[in-house]
């Protein structure tokens, strides 16, 4: 942490005001002193929700961890164009210490550790927590329990995105020494894992905390620590070398228990039957009956610190509609991940958007493949209706979702003892979902007759379920996987460009018309395009987006590139242009201003 950084926390500390809490519309109360603020019940709720707030705003999910960190990958491109010092250079694998896109939200987590330390140490100390009444003491355990929590969800968001950190498990002071080391990121996870298994006996289920999902319950806690498992069980970049350590297993174990305890408990808990009506109501700002979504980050006040651009940074582009209003339309799709999907699963127009609105008007137009933009966040979508030019859409960010729960079991299960029928039960429970019940259609083509072929079907499942979830470019890492899969990608993209098999049958144009306003496709996604434009359609590229420019801006910039006959300098624009194994990008680099405070702290290899 930089100096300046500290003066910051430790304002925090000293004041306790702890910002303007928007979490769940209760205020803080502004209080003079630690003391005063954990001397009752409301005091320390105050502070634990203003624990909760650094996850809101900009710099966290609300936009930098939701939509610039995750990508790319062989499901979305994050902003197109060559990289740049800003999130473009984060997407195409090229990004910089000085990057204020890198900087801010590093801040904003140890923020948020900073605030969760401060309830950590304080509200064990208060005489409610031991001797109050049944009430009182059952209030703050939880609290203590949620701060927990938080910690470990902040410091998981800098493991996983720089590797080894720095780690303060306690309140910043003027005296310490404020040189800090890079912390083992095994070690830390290990000690995560332990205050979640502490933390999960304080929280209560949902259906006692008498809360939304926007605060921490049982379920979340065990869902996050089965989280926390499955990275520290998995591969980490030691250098630039994907490594893993020897007593994976143990935390494999540790992550399959915790997913069984919350599958037994269905009453909290389950899957909404209807993929659609869960994206639905999450635009639609709606309660979920079936409480999927364990936990997600709450968003208000259409402010940079408190709200998200869910839905305008990302989803369909929409151009100054009267009704709907405007969005940037940041993110798209990888062309070959639409086809990821078998045509029945409803997943796929859930997940993808392949249409825009045209300036000023209210009416869907089709676009071409290499446009087509990430779905389950949409303007156009949100009830009431939100037109002008309003960047806050309201949007939570789902952390973690029942889905995650019954598709880790399986990964966990598959690990130590696969296949077992319980593991194949919990993966097609999912899938069976995304084909709106259809049992025999979702078994149809999925491998689930070893270990091996189970661990393949889990991969391709949860790139199928959680597409636009920042939750890919994860799995793909502590797997070992993401230099095969971009690899893969970029290799299937030149097959789509060529109309090569398994894309052979893909159109070269396709052809829709507006109804009521919505775009109806007149033809099938998996048929070639016919001789002539059909009555009264427009037309739009298909797979003739996927040309040669497109396929050779996958390579870095400056890389001649033939296609075909065809001889194209890559400008470096497309999916992961700069991404190089073993030059170590798959971390970001630690933030220079931070470096130059702490001369104990090491830039990550390849910085």
């Amino acid at each position: 942490m930089s100096l300046n950084f500290k003066k910051l926390l430790l304002a925090l500390a000293t004041g306790l005001g702890l910002g303007a809490c928007h979490y769940l519309d209760v205020e803080p109360v502004a209080l003079l002193s630690t003391a005063d603020t954990f001397s009752t019940v409301s005091g320390a709720t105050s502070a634990v929700l203003g624990a909760y707030d650094p996850l809101s705003g900009d710099n966290t999910y609300g936009t930098r961890l939701s939509m610039y960190y995750p990508y790319d990958t062989d499901e979305l491109i994050g902003s197109s164009g060559t990289f740049d010092t800003g999130r473009r250079g984060i997407a195409r694998y090229k990004a910089y210490a000085s990057n204020t896109e890198i900087i801010n939200p590093w801040n904003n987590l140890y923020q948020g550790v900073e605030r969760s330390n401060i309830c950590i140490k304080y509200i064990p100390q208060m005489p409610q927590y031991t001797s109050g009444s049944a009430a009182d003491t059952a209030a703050v355990h939880r609290l203590y329990g949620e701060a927990l929590t938080l910690r470990a969800q902040y410091y998981y968001e800098l493991i996983r995105n720089w590797g080894d950190v720095p780690v303060q498990l306690t309140p910043s002071s003027f005296d310490q020494n404020l040189s800090q080391p890079n912390a083992d990121r095994n070690q830390t996870l290990t000690q995560l894992i332990a205050d979640l298994a502490v933390a999960e006996k304080l929280v209560p289920w949902r259906s006692n905390a008498g809360v939304a999902s926007e605060r921490l319950t049982k379920g979340a806690v065990k869902a996050l620590r089965a989280r926390l498992c499955l990275q520290r069980g998995g591969y980490a970049l030691i250098g630039n070398t994907m490594t893993r350590q020897a007593d994976y297993q143990s935390y494999y174990t540790i992550a399959r228990q915790e997913c069984l305890e919350i599958m037994a408990q269905r009453s909290q808990h389950t899957l909404n039957p209807s993929y659609s009506d869960l994206w639905l109501g999450v635009n639609q700002q709606r309660r979920d009956n079936y409480n999927e979504i364990l936990f997600e980050v709450g968003m208000a006040g259409s402010t940079a610190t408190g709200d998200s651009k869910l839905g305008y940074y990302n989803g369909p582009r929409l151009n100054n509609s009267p009704t709907y209003g405007s969005t940037q339309g940041a993110v798209t799709v990888v062309p070959t991940y639409f086809y990821a999907f078998d045509s029945l699963d409803v997943r796929r127009d859930i997940t993808i958007a392949p249409y825009q609105f045209a300036s000023g008007s209210n009416n869907q137009s089709g676009v071409a493949l290499n446009t087509i933009y990430d779905g389950k966040f949409r303007r156009d979508w949100h009830s009431p209706a939100l037109p002008g030019t309003n960047n806050y859409l309201g949007y939570n960010w789902p952390i973690i979702r029942f889905a995650d729960v019954l598709l880790m079991f399986t990964e966990a299960d598959n690990e130590l003892n696969g296949p077992t029928a319980a593991g194949k039960a919990a993966l097609l429970e999912v899938r069976t979902r995304g084909f709106n019940g259809n049992a025999a259609r979702a078994a149809l083509n999925v491998d689930l007759s070893s270990k091996a072929s189970m661990f393949n079907a889990l991969v391709n499942e949860r790139l199928l379920e959680f597409g636009s979830e920042g939750v890919r470019k994860y799995d793909l890492l502590r797997w070992n996987l993401l230099a095969d899969k971009l690899a893969a990608t970029k290799a299937s993209l030149r097959l789509l460009q060529a109309g090569t098999a398994p894309y052979n049958t893909v159109p070269q144009y396709q052809y829709y018309k507006v109804v009521n306003g919505v775009v109806q496709w007149q033809r099938s996604f998996y048929r070639p395009s016919p001789s002539a434009t059909p009555s009264g359609t427009t037309r739009v590229n298909w797979r003739a987006g996927i040309d040669a420019t497109y396929v050779a801006n996958l390579q870095p910039n400056g890389t001649a590139v033939q296609v075909g006959t065809t001889s194209v300098n890559s400008v470096g624009s497309g999916m992961a242009a700069e991404y190089v194994p073993g030059q170590g990008k798959e971390l970001l680099p630690i933030p220079q201003t931070t470096l130059d405070t702490d001369p104990a702290l090491k830039q990550n290899y390849g910085y």
